[in-house]
């Protein structure tokens, strides 16, 4: 083989992994009929899917779309509800509005940080088995302080209760293949 071919035969597998890679966004956009109308519905589609926005899927989906990059990552910077960094496979939420605040919710931040070892500034576990956020209001006062992972909701937490349920999750995780 001469030197030359090698550089077609790495460049045919990066092709093919590429195609590979953005299989489930052509599903995605087909599903949508690749309408630009439907972009908000489309990014959250992916971003179940990646569980955040890999750049080079927005810049994949702008094309397909025919717009321009800066509108599509504009979109997706706007809205809070998508993240351009990735998310772990657990997202804990704890609501720090006031009922929350006022019924000691920073203990239970505190006791959630040290639990997975987070050090300042970081959200995302590692290991991506979980992403922590604080959000203003959750909508469950009545349940302060309150605690949402992937949308079940934990009420009147405290910091030994999130912790059992961290360590309940994690045996879960650990007992599966």
């Amino acid at each position: 083989m001469l030197a030359t071919e090698q550089p077609r035969v790495i460049v045919q597998t990066t092709r093919q992994e590429g195609l590979r890679k953005f299989q489930k966004v052509n599903e995605i956009l087909a599903r949508y009929e690749y309408d630009a109308t439907n972009l908000i519905a489309i990014l959250q589609q992916i971003q179940v899917e990646y569980r955040y926005l890999p750049q080079d899927i927005l810049t994949f989906v702008a094309t397909a779309l025919g717009r321009s990059p800066s509108e599509i990552f504009g979109v997706a910077t706007f809205y809070s509800q998508f993240s351009l960094e990735p998310k772990g496979k657990y997202e804990i939420r704890l609501c720090d509005g006031t009922a929350c605040h006022v019924r000691r919710s920073i203990p239970v931040l505190q006791a959630i940080r040290e639990k997975l070892k987070l050090a300042s500034g970081e959200q995302t576990t590692k290991n991506l088995r979980y992403t922590v956020e604080t959000v203003s209001c959750l909508g469950a006062c009545g349940l302060a302080p309150v605690v949402v992972i992937n949308q079940k909701v934990y009420p009147q937490m405290t910091p030994e209760s999130i912790i059992k349920v961290i360590n309940e999750i994690d045996a879960m995780e650990d007992s599966e293949p």
